[in-house]
């Protein structure tokens, strides 16, 4: 049977809705950590500086420069660096957590940044979770009473909050162990038990930081794969933050790269791996499998005369990996079709170029 465009997976979209209005926008946001630190946003000469400079220069730390970035509904948006790079600084500053220094921050069209302390304590409780690498979990509760206790704080009726809890409880596979204490619990079922009660009060947006990077590897992929599965049955915006590029990779719909609390790139994994930025960015990709990654959008290449133009049809979208069967079993070049209109073909070689490790045209 010719292999039709809806026959093979493709990648998870950039966005769930692009025409929705975005649920985060962060426009210009700086922390800076030091004596005067709301003098470097305003001073041309000081934001030039290097973090080095600017430290001996002031005293100050710049964990966050001049950030710009939208976050769709349904989005999973990923923000990654080494150490030092300014991304908890920066999760912590969306909750206000950690008071921004300057620069704007609207939730669902309202500046977090103006509300009060009544306001902020209001989307904590019921607009926005979060979700830490160290559980948080009360010790003298059971489980069912963990994931109860954001719903109890907002006071929730015994009935209707255990009765919730139970149903995220189901949701993250901790069916049987409502009733089990914190210490009976392996690090992932408690992880799961922290995701399950960030997921209780029904958050619009759930923020991870690093939640996984003290779990063993086997425990972190699993729990990676728990939350593709949750976010596809339950469809939250998601910001992730992670120091683990594959981790990146597998999770985000779009990524944001930063350095030195500066943004170097935001794009889509392909996008990424495809077109690195600079020299950072493309030292950090270096590794990646491109076939794992790259869309056939990367490697078509426009139809010569005399190039057959009837053999079967992908999408622009579906990645590499995905679409090496299709097109080595084809007699002829396969078109990569979008909204029925032809944007170019993909054959043997342009495959093989990628699955082989070579450098495939973009």
């Amino acid at each position: 049977m010719t292999p039709k465009q809806t026959e093979l997976p493709q990648r998870r979209g950039t966005s769930k809705d692009q025409d929705a209005a975005p649920v985060i926008s962060v426009r210009g946001l700086w922390k800076v950590f030091g004596p005067k630190a709301d003098q470097v946003p305003d001073s041309e000469e000081l934001c030039g500086l290097t973090r080095r400079e600017l430290m001996d220069r002031t005293g100050c730390t710049a964990a966050v420069r001049d950030v710009n970035f939208e976050v769709s509904p349904g989005e999973v948006f990923v923000v990654m660096g080494l150490s030092g790079s300014g991304k908890s600084t920066l999760v912590r500053c969306l909750t206000r957590l950690i008071e921004p220094t300057a620069g704007e921050v609207d939730f669902e069209g309202e500046d977090i940044r103006g509300a009060d302390a009544r306001r902020l304590r209001e989307l904590r409780r019921r607009k926005f979770s979060m979700v830490f690498q160290h559980f948080g979990l009360l010790p003298h509760r059971r489980v069912v009473d963990n994931v109860a206790y954001g719903l109890e704080i907002r006071g929730m009726g015994k009935a209707e909050r255990n009765r919730r809890a139970q149903e995220v409880v189901e949701l993250v596979g901790l069916a049987g162990y409502e009733n089990s204490y914190p210490e009976q619990l392996s690090g992932g079922m408690q992880q799961r038990v922290g995701l399950a009660r960030a997921l209780a009060g029904d958050p619009d947006v759930l923020f991870f930081d690093e939640p996984f990077s003290a779990l063993d590897p086997l425990i972190r992929r699993e729990m990676q794969n728990e939350v593709i599965r949750l976010h596809h049955e339950v469809g939250k915006t998601m910001v992730f933050i992670t120091h683990d590029l594959s981790e990146a990779l597998k999770l985000g719909d779009r990524i944001l790269i930063m350095r030195d609390g500066k943004m170097v790139q935001c794009g889509t994994g392909d996008e990424l791996v495809g077109a690195p930025a600079d020299d950072y960015v493309r030292e950090f990709v270096r590794d990646v499998p491109r076939a794992e990654v790259l869309t056939l959008r990367w490697i078509m290449r426009a139809p010569e005369p005399g190039d057959p133009l009837d053999g079967p049809e992908l999408g622009p979208d579906v990645v590499v990996r995905e679409a090496t069967r299709a097109v080595l079993a084809a007699d002829k070049p396969v078109k990569v079709v979008e909204d029925g209109r032809l944007l170019g073909i993909v054959g043997d070689e342009e495959i093989l170029a990628v699955v082989a490790g070579q450098e495939g045209g973009a």
